[in-house]
């Protein structure tokens, strides 16, 4: 009998239009075509509580919404996704590829709310009991760029332009902490040119 595999976690992260859901796709058919499960999910939301936090989270009637009280949103989908969606996925031997984890909390609010990276990143390893990823791909890219073709409007998109550079930057900087897990992709190019440099970071990490 052939021993199952374990599961692998794969993180993408990156700013507004970066191209994260257009990756996670590809990134799963490369993954099915290796023979592996693939279970593609995103954050927040990934499960049926945190998709209801989500429509909270993003949607224009939250406009004003105190930055406390948005990272601690943000903590209890994530501890729902992880829990109920994530954790048992990996118990399956699945290789799961999730658009977005606990870097997107410590760049838009430890850094871009101005919260406190060591705040947010305690509050989320509490809220996943220290679930961290096996490989995190952060797709770079300007956020001129990035917005101009960003297609996914949340009141989020909707901060000005210093904010989401203050997030570039915070995902570059958490990159340079670990660079055996991190790895840096240029996403100002075609899906397939970044799709190629992002496969040659999972591939080995899901035939592992």
């Amino acid at each position: 009998m052939t021993a199952k595999k374990r599961g692998v976690f794969i993180v993408l992260e990156g700013g507004e239009g970066s191209g994260k859901s257009t990756q996670t796709a590809m990134l799963a058919d490369a993954v099915a075509n290796l023979g592996r499960t693939p279970l593609t999910t995103r954050e927040p939301g990934g499960s049926p509580r945190a998709e209801e936090i989500r429509k909270v989270i993003l949607g224009d009637e939250s406009a004003g919404l105190d930055a406390h009280t948005e990272a601690l949103l943000f903590a209890a989908a994530r501890a729902d996704h992880a829990h109920q969606t994530i954790l048992p996925a990996l118990g399956r031997g699945d290789v799961v590829i999730s658009d977005r984890y606990i870097d997107s909390s410590v760049a838009y609010q430890g850094v871009g709310r101005g919260l406190g990276v060591a705040q947010i990143q305690a509050m989320s390893d509490w809220a996943t009991q220290g679930l961290v990823p096996d490989l995190t791909v952060v797709l770079d890219i300007q956020p001129e760029v990035g917005l101009a073709r960003a297609s996914d409007a949340n009141r989020l998109e909707a901060e000005p332009l210093d904010f989401h550079r203050q997030v570039r930057q915070a995902f570059l900087d958490i990159a340079e902490t670990d660079p055996q897990r991190y790895h840096v992709v240029p996403a100002d190019r075609s899906p397939h040119e970044v799709h190629s440099d992002l496969w040659t970071c999972a591939a080995a990490v899901v035939a592992s």
